[in-house]
């Protein structure tokens, strides 16, 4: 998906969140706004997809912020939330329809929307979302591909409910690459992340879909060797949230795709078909 003019607002918002969960000066969160505005306004026509121009916006945020990592506190609290949750519930997740349908409540944990809100109270709205299903599910069409899976994570939080996926995948017989931002990116799970969950052990390989750039989506100019081979030799790619259905949607040269995530903005929303707050399992082959 190429970047919605409309989506300008949305973007600088976060610009501006993101500031001031650093910064206590209404003067110079400004100056970075500003700065950040000035800079979309120039490449938001570019010919590529949505997540490589907001990855630019939000660098350039960072880097006036002087913080690698704004969100590392509202991250951790993700997944001591998502782990609370997974306590609870673990016991009624048994299939893989049940533990897709947790990972893609998951991601609902995303600050990376201005139209979206994270709950207070993630256990009754798990529970709540979880009776409710899927909107759009896929999943029986899903399972029987999942020989050899590249999963594309997304959000911490929801990466919790992601490792209870791959735990099911290989003890069904998959073999399961888990990739994860290369760097630090809103509120998306880093290999650090991946590492403090026990990823590296729960996988077959763990690897960063970047070396060190922070990059939302897929990038798959940016994508290191191991990942890229991983791919070649895929039989599903699960990939979880909208930056990364934003960065592979118009792909037509990859295995069949399992894009996993909950609808938190209109142009998604559009291009997929389905309103603002579906949960969707959905294969594109």
């Amino acid at each position: 998906m190429r970047f919605y003019q409309g989506c300008t607002d949305c973007l600088i918002s976060r610009v501006e969140y993101e500031s001031r969960l650093c910064i206590d000066d209404p003067v110079r969160v400004q100056t970075i706004v500003d700065a950040c505005r000035d800079l979309l306004r120039r490449i938001s026509v570019d010919p590529v997809p949505a997540p490589v121009i907001a990855s630019r916006v939000h660098r350039l945020a960072y880097r006036m912020i002087g913080d690698a990592d704004p969100y590392r506190l509202l991250k951790r609290g993700n997944n001591e939330d998502a782990t609370a949750v997974c306590r609870r519930v673990r016991g009624d997740l048994s299939t893989f329809h049940d533990l897709v349908l947790a990972s893609v409540i998951g991601n609902t944990l995303d600050y990376g929307s201005k139209a979206h809100t994270v709950t207070d109270n993630f256990v009754e709205f798990f529970r709540r979302e979880f009776a409710a299903g899927l909107t759009v599910d896929d999943t029986e069409a899903m399972e029987s591909l999942t020989s050899r899976v590249v999963y594309l994570a997304d959000n911490c939080g929801e990466i919790v409910f992601d490792t209870l996926l791959a735990d099911h995948l290989r003890k069904s017989g998959s073999h399961v690459t888990f990739a994860v931002r290369g760097a630090p990116i809103l509120n998306d799970a880093t290999m650090e992340d991946a590492v403090v969950l026990g990823l590296d052990r729960r996988v077959d390989l763990l690897t960063p879909t970047t070396d060190g750039i922070a990059e939302l989506g897929l990038n798959r100019e940016l994508i290191p060797p191991l990942l890229a081979d991983a791919l070649d030799r895929a039989t599903l790619v699960i990939a979880k949230g909208m930056a990364n259905y934003e960065s592979l949607s118009d792909e037509r040269d990859l295995p069949p795709v399992a894009f996993l995530m909950s609808v938190k903005c209109g142009p998604i929303g559009t291009d997929i078909g389905i309103p603002v707050g579906s949960r969707v399992a959905l294969l594109r082959e």
